[in-house]
């Protein structure tokens, strides 16, 4: 399974136009791409920051799909104010779920960056080590990490049910995260929490 995440540096005013446009333009026609498997989009409504990410069952489809994608993916980060989207292909390393998002839930993402030699062993790590002791954290509902084979990098997503429950967790994550990085020999590069606006994924469980 693939992923190709599009972030963009919205202006704060301009999110929810973003989000209408994503759900009522990009989904339907995402929906009739071959190998397409869905579509999430998480916003931070303060600093404007927001990432569109879809799934695939291959990297051949992901690929295959960037050609028709490409004019309105430019066009929404136009209309929310960033002309230059950070584009990032991934594989999905890891995607465990205890149940589906509700209505307010919210994403904490940690962007961090191994060896790519270690990278393997960092994805051992998050399976054996992450995953089960964030299934015991206030409200958790899913958990995913996402790779770069190349250059190391991967980013992990964390959904809870809501803000509450992610504000709760706060210092027990981060806790955590100090702990399991050292662990998998990763240097954190950047935490933020997000608004999780669209919920679209039809990722099957991969532990």
């Amino acid at each position: 399974m693939y992923a190709r995440s599009t972030m963009i540096n919205a202006t704060p005013a301009a999110v929810d136009a973003g989000i209408a446009q994503v759900r009522d333009e990009v989904m339907p026609m995402m929906q009739e791409i071959d190998g397409c498997i869905g579509l999430s989009m998480i916003v931070d409504r303060e600093s404007g920051r927001c990432i569109a990410t879809s799934a695939w069952q291959s990297e051949e489809a992901m690929r295959a799909s960037d050609e028709a994608l490409r004019p309105i993916r430019n066009r929404i980060a136009e209309t929310m104010g960033d002309p230059s989207p950070d584009i990032q292909e991934w594989e999905i390393a890891v995607l465990h779920r205890d149940h589906r998002s509700v209505a307010g839930a919210c994403v904490r993402a940690t962007w961090v960056k191994v060896e790519p030699e270690n990278l393997d062993r960092a994805i051992d790590v998050y399976k054996m080590a992450s995953v089960p002791r964030l299934e015991d954290l206030a409200g958790f509902c899913s958990a995913s990490l996402l790779v770069d084979r190349v250059s190391g990098r991967a980013v992990s997503s964390v959904t809870y049910d809501s803000q509450e429950a992610m504000d709760e967790n706060r210092e027990a994550a981060a806790s955590m995260r100090a702990a399991t990085t050292k662990d998998a020999g990763a240097v954190v590069l950047d935490v933020g929490e997000f608004e999780l606006a669209i919920a679209h994924l039809r990722v099957p469980e991969l532990t």
